[in-house]
């Protein structure tokens, strides 16, 4: 029995190692048949699924981005399959995820460019699918900014057509070019009116900007921080893209709209810029060129604030305001060279008013500082003594005219007539820059110190006049000796003239001292009224008051000075018995009565031998300091 077992044992020993090694075949290959499965499931795609993602013909929607993310998983995963002892497959699997998320990307950038040709921006229900589809084109930067130049190039194309249908046909910005709008006037019907007219291109540049900024804000902004983790993930796996390895790259969204929005309008800001120059190069008027220089420095400060400083809109803009403001200072100088050859407007006015040319340019410079001061920021508007932006046009339009006027004084005859001529136009000049604090700051002071000097003129003149009419310049030239000697005094005692010789100089005569006398009374009762009168050209009433009485003030001095000289003299003859302030007159010798006296021959010879002498000088000029000054008042 037990032999039969053992040779039953040695015959199924075979077959059991047989059977035993066919199990662990068997489980072996059910091994490799999971892997293999696993494998193909994880790093094979399906034809199907490979068709979705490359094919044209296969819409771009939530399918293909699923099919797009597994792709990119596998290319992923297959760093796993490099580091294994066969890394043959984990290359051809690459090699073939590679293409295939080639030929997804390049799918996906044709569809983007197909999508931008007929993209409208204001129907947001297709933002969403671009949107996403922009934010995976992004893993690809090249191909991203491809694309970017490529919207910009298509955008360009619509924004230029829409504002030539605006400038021509009426069309809303908002509707779009070939959708006429009956109830909408074309831009360029304004064209004769140069200030609205380039208002209105401006106003519609600015509101396309806007929406289109709009537009593009959520993809840029919303979207900012995802783009530019696809961009930094892309120039990872495309190092060769770099511009700069050593720089690290960042993308700014905001800076991104602004270059694509000013991008999308280069060619709205060249049509805009030939219109403009066109425009202001025929237009004559200085102050409309000025008020569109203004305006352009308005629109500006506000594209800076929508699309950045930098923008190639904004340089447009700025370029436009300075040609502009040159156009306005070469009409200002070809007015000012026109002026300086027409000698009938340089001839001054028979009444010494401020010449016509330069009330034209005042109320020219009045309307071009309500513009400036209409159109500048609290922050421009405060004054500086030294510089201002409006400091230029003031030397433009405001300058030359005040200089052209001063200088055709010099026509008139005597200097009285010049220095009133001079002052009206000054008194013109700053009463117009006065009310605007930008102007005045700068201008007013050297006008007003100008006015000062020419006060101290017209006050010279109105003192002369007084002198010379009230008689009191003969005696004062008289006395010029004495009053020299009166300040030298206390160098040269010795040589100081007698006061008694006094009555002995002509103007003291008896016949010349009651001649100056009676023409002083003759002066007195209209003195104030001639005085005014003789500056009554002077375009201030303040000004003539003031200068008259300073000059009345200055002429009772000179009279106190007389006076006292006068009566100095008397004292130092010995007639001192003369009643002074009184006004009587005195005849006779000193210390005699005007009665019949008893004298002798030898006492009337000695008196006609020293009647001269004795004559008393206050009698025959009896008026006092004190009643001129009443009668001045």
């Amino acid at each position: 029995m037990r032999k039969r077992i053992n040779l039953a044992k040695q015959d199924t020993t075979p077959v059991l190692e047989e059977a035993s090694a066919l199990m662990a075949q068997k489980k072996e290959t059910e091994t490799k048949q999971q892997l293999l499965e696993a494998f193909s499931k994880h790093f094979l795609v399906p034809e199907e699924d490979l068709l979705v993602l490359t094919s044209a013909e296969e819409p771009v929607d939530e399918r293909f981005f699923d099919v797009l993310a597994r792709v990119k998983q596998v290319h992923h995963d297959c760093e796993v399959l490099l580091g294994g002892e066969n890394q043959r497959l984990g290359l051809e699997v690459m090699e073939l995820s590679t293409r295939n998320l080639n030929s997804a990307y390049q799918k996906l950038y044709r569809w983007i460019q197909k999508e931008f040709r007929s993209l409208n921006l204001e129907d947001p229900r297709i933002s969403s699918t671009i949107r996403r589809a922009l934010r995976v084109l992004a893993e690809r930067p090249s191909l991203f900014h491809s694309c970017l130049d490529f919207f910009a190039e298509a955008r360009d194309y619509v924004l230029s057509d829409a504002f030539h249908y605006a400038l021509t046909d009426a069309v809303s910005g908002a509707n779009g070019p070939g959708t006429s709008d009956h109830t909408v006037k074309p831009i360029e019907f304004s064209a004769h009116d140069p200030l609205r007219y380039i208002g209105d291109m401006l106003a519609w540049v600015h509101s396309t900007t806007v929406s289109e900024r709009e537009a593009l804000e959520s993809l840029f902004v919303d979207d900012g921080d995802e783009l530019a983790r696809g961009i930094q993930a892309g120039l990872n796996s495309e190092p060769w893209s770099r511009i700069d390895e050593d720089q690290e790259v960042a993308f700014d969204g905001q800076k991104a709209l602004s270059d694509l929005v000013n991008r999308d309008l280069t060619g709205v800001s060249r049509s805009l810029r030939q219109r403009v120059e066109l425009v202001i190069q025929s237009h004559e008027d200085p102050v409309t060129c000025y008020k569109v220089v203004n305006l352009l420095s308005f629109y500006r400060t506000t594209f800076t604030k929508l699309v950045g400083a930098q923008s190639h809109l904004v340089d447009l803009i700025q370029n436009l305001e300075k040609s502009t403001l040159g156009h306005f200072e070469t009409l200002m100088r070809d007015q000012i060279s026109a002026l300086a050859g027409d000698n009938i407007a340089l001839t001054p006015p028979d009444d010494l008013s401020p010449p016509q040319f330069l009330l034209d340019a005042l109320e020219g410079l009045e309307l071009l500082m309500k513009t400036y001061e209409t159109s500048v920021g609290p922050e421009d508007s405060l004054p500086d003594a030294n510089e201002n932006p409006f400091t230029s046009v003031l030397r433009a339009a405001f300058d030359p005219f005040l200089t052209l006027a001063r200088s055709s004084s010099d026509e008139l005859q005597t200097t009285t007539a010049q220095s009133i001529y001079r002052t009206n136009i000054l008194l013109a000049a700053r009463a117009a820059v006065s009310p605007f604090p930008f102007a005045s700051c700068t201008h007013v002071p050297p006008i007003s110190a100008a006015l000062s000097t020419l006060r101290s003129d017209l006050l010279d003149t109105q003192h002369q006049f007084l002198l010379e009419t009230s008689g009191l310049q003969k005696l004062l030239d008289a006395l010029e000796p004495f009053s020299e000697t009166a300040e030298d005094k206390t160098e040269k005692p010795d040589q100081k003239p007698h006061l008694a010789d006094l009555a002995s100089l002509p103007a003291f005569q008896p016949e010349s001292l009651i001649t100056s006398s009676q023409q002083l009374d003759d002066f007195l009762p209209s003195a104030l009224m001639d005085a005014t009168d003789n500056l009554k050209r002077v375009q201030s009433l303040s000004l003539i008051q003031s200068v008259t009485e300073d000059a009345v003030e200055a002429f009772c001095r000179d009279f106190e000075f007389v006076e006292g000289m006068i009566i100095a003299a008397d004292e130092a003859r010995g007639t001192v018995n003369v009643a002074i302030g009184t006004g009587d007159s005195v005849s006779g010798r000193s210390g005699k009565s005007d009665g019949k006296t008893e004298a002798s021959e030898k006492d009337k010879e000695e008196a006609e031998e020293g009647e001269d002498e004795q004559w008393s000088l206050r009698s025959l000029f009896p008026r006092t300091t004190g009643e001129i000054r009443v009668l001045l008042s």
